[in-house]
């Protein structure tokens, strides 16, 4: 990549670290610089327009341009541009945005905690699980499980939950006291010839064996997305979360539900929980929350939960958790007009309306010889790409077949995220019509045929 010396592009070489990035390959490559956005639509520093297929990182649900957000966030610019609920202070809108949440919620909900990223939420979760325990004398309840391919975050302790490799090695993670458990992709870890609801038996048994293996006095909490985002967008088989759910009450183990990609709509309900039939303890959101045009997350527990935690802090004389910028009332009054606008707007409504069609067309490219699967429910989906589809054998990921077909997307003008295991996913925005999400697919399916010509060039079916 040639940049003039003083060009945004050698500047962001020069001075900026990238997340999630090759950053050996960034230094030749550079970056793609987004200036604006609009709709579903973003608009690089040349002026090319390119669909945004995974709504940013699965959070821009308002799309890239919504005027009532910006309006809410001067208005309370203006009022209280920050303060913070340390030491019995409050804001208005924050009170309002908890009593919102509390009322938007699939379970009962005593407390609303407000933090500032779904890595926090998570983080945050583990600690009132741990203090919980303490206080009603159950110090040796610490085990936090998750699952293989899950994914929670980027803290020391949330990207411990998480269950992907690349987040743990040269971290030195997971710490102590995080386990990981089967992943319930059905396509990937089924046996041969075991139906979804074997399959699902199977994961519910080998949950109770691990749980009697590490000692059920020791085991505190399980953690999970109803939908895995970044783990490959998998859909758990239908009866997962009950028959999981019945082995963690046998042995009194909480349960969280990481709402930070499906809550808000994203899977045809307000939370994916409802969908994927999940009654979860404690919700941790973020992301669509605020449509991510502000940093926001928040803790939902239940009240036996805050009544523990409530008594310790008095024990103690103090409740020692909490960040500066918790319950930010800038972010705050942006979240609380983001759910009204989904109220106001019935997003929830035309995201049932627009999903068969979304799920229709990622559907049909499974015929495609590149997908192994597609998968996806509501307005969330993915393509895993496989070298024979008979034998379901994947490419050499050294050959970074995934990588490849999202940069063939973006030279269609189709920004999305190639995960693990060569799968693509697509999140985009949830006003999104139903024209552009024909328009997505186009895209795509001339990025697929980009890639087929590429794998066919370079002899990648046949490599070992």
């Amino acid at each position: 990549m040639t940049q003039l010396p003083n060009s945004l592009a050698a500047r962001d070489i020069a001075h900026v670290l990238h997340p999630y990035t090759n950053l050996v390959k960034h230094e030749k490559a550079g970056p793609l610089l987004i200036e604006r956005g609009k709709g579903i639509y973003v608009y690089d520093d040349q002026g090319r327009e390119y669909i945004e297929a995974l709504a940013g990182l699965w959070c821009a649900g308002l799309g890239f341009e919504e005027p009532a957000l910006v309006d809410a966030a001067i208005e309370q610019m203006r009022k209280l541009p920050f303060y913070h609920s340390f030491g019995h202070k409050s804001a208005p809108v924050v009170i309002e945005l908890a009593e919102k949440l509390k009322g938007l919620s699939p379970v009962p909900v005593s407390k609303v905690f407000f933090v500032n990223s779904g890595s926090e939420a998570n983080d945050t979760q583990m600690k009132f699980i741990w203090y919980y325990n303490n206080a009603i004398g159950r110090p040796k309840k610490k085990t936090i499980l998750s699952r293989q391919r899950g994914y929670h975050g980027v803290t020391i302790a949330s990207a411990s939950l998480t269950g992907l490799p690349a987040n743990h090695r040269a971290f030195d993670l997971p710490i102590a006291g995080v386990k990981h458990v089967d992943c319930p992709h059905y396509y990937r870890n089924a046996l041969p010839g075991e139906s979804e609801a074997e399959f699902t038996a199977r994961l519910a048994s080998n949950l109770e064996e691990f749980i009697q293996r590490e000692g059920p006095e020791t085991v505190a909490a399980f953690f999970a997305e109803p939908v895995m985002g970044a783990g490959g967008v998998i859909v758990p088989p239908e009866g997962y979360f009950p028959a999981i759910q019945a082995v963690l009450k046998r042995h009194d183990i909480l349960s969280v539900s990481d709402e930070v990609i499906c809550g808000f709509g994203r899977t045809g309900n307000v939370w994916g929980a409802q969908t994927l039939d999940y009654q979860p303890d404690m919700i941790s959101c973020a992301k669509q929350l605020s449509s991510a045009y502000l940093p926001i997350a928040a803790c939902m527990i239940s009240e036996p939960l805050y009544e523990a935690i409530r008594d310790q802090s008095g024990t103690i004389g103090t409740f020692g958790h909490g960040f500066t910028y918790g319950g930010h009332p800038v972010s705050a009054a942006v979240a609380l007009r983001t759910l009204q606008l989904y109220e106001e707007r019935k997003i929830y409504d035309h995201v049932a309306m627009v999903s068969p069609r979304f799920q229709a067309r990622l559907k049909r490219l499974a015929d495609h010889p590149l997908v192994g699967e597609a998968r996806g429910i509501g307005l969330i989906g993915a393509v895993e790409l496989v070298a024979d589809k008979a034998s379901r054998r994947n490419f050499d990921p050294a050959k970074a077949v995934g990588a490849t077909c999202a940069a063939f997307s973006q030279e269609e003008g189709l920004i999305h995220r190639a995960l693990a295991g060569d799968a693509l996913a697509f999140c985009p925005p949830m006003i999104i019509t139903e024209a552009e999400i024909d328009e997505m697919f186009d895209r795509f399916e001339r990025a697929l045929a980009k890639t087929e010509a590429w794998i066919s060039r370079e002899g990648l079916r046949n490599a070992a």
